[in-house]
């Protein structure tokens, strides 16, 4: 007993209290249903509101299929989403915008303190977008329909991963359909940080498409300092570089570098760029170059198009969403022969030296119809889909045997209509001046030029191939005034109406060609043969055309000279592309032996045939008989090719004998 009582009273019993521990039991298991929660739900509470901010921040419902995984207990937390869907616009159908089966972002939380956003790791596993933009130039990225999708800003990112990615790129509007895969990863060369690629390969525009950028290493990016990198592409032949850097990584609002692009055709960069530019032969081209916003800039432009040089400088602006090209271009020297190509057209044979593949075509289909005006169809989409303002100016021009020492052309494009004004082209003396006007806003387009050829020299045009005097010089002025319809200069050419005429007001004629112009037999062939260098005087000569549906017809040729009045007919047919022309000579002397037969120039525009029609030999008229003709309807054109040309010192005298009336020559 006693040592019983001695244990008790020294241990003696602690009161029963049941729930002493249950707070803590509790907490415990709360703690522990947290965490068996975060465990087995992976934060999936929160993809509600997550897709909820996402399809608000997109204005475009968004669903998150899948687990949300989220690593909050780091200074860089990571979040993984799985099977993240972007809706597509209501008009580009029930495909998804984008689907990722997996996205994992993760940010650096200390940054974010001075305001920078830097993202260690941004991965994802199958990515697939599809990208449309419809016939109206809908596009099913633009969230914010109505205004103009900004340029593309990213944070700073230091390992960008994308497996297995898939793109697909169709454009109604531009005729693109593109289908490629992307992937990118950051390799890592021996000690190296290694460096960021991302590789993308299809087809565009029914062509082969590689699309391949490198960058530096991206695990020390500071959105403080440049981030450089290398991007080419490939489309077919034509192939484009970019070496350059973003000034901010990652705003692709604002970069800048050196630019290089050939291949066979400038027109073939519509596809890449989206301006429409003129077809070319064979170009390769390089420049500074810069975007700013929606503004791009290319600077010291220099390169060649064909044998032809170029440099200078072309501003994009796409502020509007309608792309405005301005510029100020300058050639050295330019080849006529490559400017064959911005028409269509392939240039003669003799100046076939760069050709691209589809001027190869064009030149051995014109060769095989024997024609010189093309068919190859405008696109008018393109000259509807932006605007331009263009100077260009070119010191020397090799037109082979057409004497164009120089050329300037200010060219505007606005809403479907281009205008030259003015073109100008110089000549060893004289000028070629006028506009050209091209609406496109209809369904077929409509053409107009008004050309004036003013104080050209005759001997310019018709030099001796032997290097001696030319048979020929005087004066030579001239004005071209047409208008058509046609989307090709062939159809153009086939429907044209206007007017075209030429004068020589004075000048000088070796008077064997001028006797021969009479077919004076005996004369005209002696002073050839001698090689006689007499000279009589080109009192007035005046070719004067009217064009209707695309015939040039000249009802009124007349060649006055010292010794022989001479008189034509005859018409340019540019729907077949030929020519009949009939003159005929009456000598002011009395010639003893004298064939009064016509000169006819007949056959195609690529290669006409001079003869004498024998068998319309007739006698010979009076001379007083055809001036009084024909000086009433010569007087009445003069003024349309120069103001006061009718008072011209040579050609009023034409004008003159005609009202004293002349005698008659005497018949043989």
């Amino acid at each position: 007993m006693t040592a019983d009582a001695s244990i008790k009273s020294s241990s003696p019993r602690a009161p029963v209290r049941p729930f002493r521990h249950l707070g803590a039991i509790i907490g415990g298991v709360i703690v522990l249903a947290i965490i068996v929660f975060l465990i087995l739900f992976r934060w999936n509470w929160l993809r509600g509101p997550l897709a909820h901010a996402i399809s608000g921040r997109l204005n475009r419902p968004v669903q998150i299929t899948g687990d949300l995984e989220v690593h909050p207990w780091s200074w860089s937390p990571r979040a993984t989403i799985h099977g993240l869907v972007i809706a597509n616009a209501p008009w580009a159908g029930p495909k998804p915008l984008a689907t990722l089966p997996r996205l994992t972002v993760q940010i650096k939380l200390l940054p974010l303190l001075k305001g920078q956003t830097i993202l260690p790791l941004v991965e994802s596993d199958a990515p697939r977008v599809d990208l449309l933009r419809d016939a109206q130039g809908r596009e099913n990225w633009n969230f914010h329909p109505g205004q103009k999708p900004k340029p593309l800003k990213l944070p700073a990112i230091n390992n960008f991963l994308i497996k297995n990615g898939a793109l697909s790129f169709i454009d109604v509007k531009h005729h693109i359909d593109f289908k490629g895969t992307i992937a990118s990863n950051e390799r890592v060369n021996g000690y190296s940080q290694g460096v960021f690629v991302i590789d993308g390969k299809g087809s565009l525009n029914k062509a082969r498409f590689i699309a391949h950028v490198t960058g530096g290493a991206l695990v020390n990016v500071d959105p403080a300092h440049p981030y450089h990198f290398d991007a080419r592409a490939e489309a077919g032949e034509t192939k484009v570089r970019l070496v350059g850097q973003i000034a901010h990584p990652f705003n692709f609002g604002a970069f800048s570098g050196i630019l290089a692009a050939d291949g066979p055709d400038l027109a073939d960069l519509y596809y890449l760029s989206g301006v429409a530019l003129p077809n070319s032969p064979p170009f390769s081209l390089k420049a500074g170059f810069g975007r700013n916003g929606s503004i791009y800039a290319l600077r010291h432009l220099t390169g060649h198009l064909g044998g032809s040089d170029v440099f200078g400088r072309l501003t994009i602006d796409d502020s509007t969403g309608r792309i405005l090209l301005t510029g100020d271009l300058h050639s050295r020297k330019l080849r006529f022969a490559d400017l064959t190509a911005a028409f269509g057209g392939a240039p003669k044979k003799g100046a076939r030296t760069f050709l691209s593949p589809q001027q190869k075509i064009v030149a051995a289909k014109l060769d095989a119809e024997h024609r010189i005006f093309p068919d190859t169809h405008l696109d008018l989409a393109r000259v509807r889909a932006m605007d331009a303002a263009i100077k260009f100016h070119a010191d020397t021009i090799e037109a082979g045997k057409i004497p164009i020492h120089g050329a300037t052309a200010n060219l505007t494009l606005k809403k479907g209509v281009l205008d030259v004004n003015p073109l100008d082209l110089g000549l060893p003396q004289g000028r070629v001046v006028g506009t050209v006007h091209l609406d496109a806003r209809g369904r077929v387009p409509t053409e107009a030029i008004d050309m004036r050829l003013s104080n050209a020299r005759l001997e310019t045009f018709a030099a001796s191939k032997k290097g001696g005097p030319p048979p020929l010089d005087g004066v030579l002025l001239g004005r071209a005034k047409l208008n058509s319809s046609g989307d090709s200069i062939r159809a153009a050419a086939a429907g044209a109406n206007g007017a075209m005429t030429i004068v020589v007001p004075q000048g000088e004629i070796r008077q064997a060609f001028a006797e021969l112009l009479g077919i004076d037999a005996t004369k005209g062939l002696f002073l050839l043969l001698s090689k006689s260098q007499q000279e009589t005087p080109i009192r007035c000569a005046v070719v004067d055309f009217r064009a209707r549906d695309g015939v040039l017809n000249a009802d009124r040729i007349v060649l006055d000279t010292g010794v022989v009045l001479v008189t034509g007919t005859g018409d340019i047919d540019l729907r077949n592309e030929n020519l009949n022309f009939v003159l005929k000579g009456k000598p002011k002397k009395f010639r003893l032996i004298r064939l009064s037969a016509p000169i006819t120039i007949k056959g195609g525009l690529t290669s006409p045939k001079v003869g004498v029609d024998i068998l319309k030999a007739a006698p010979q008229a009076a001379l007083g008989v055809a001036i009084g003709v024909l000086a009433a309807p010569v007087a009445a054109i003069l003024p349309f090719v120069a103001p006061g040309l009718a008072k011209n010192a040579d050609c009023s005298s034409l004008l003159t004998e005609a009202a004293t009336g002349p005698a008659p020559v005497k018949k043989r």
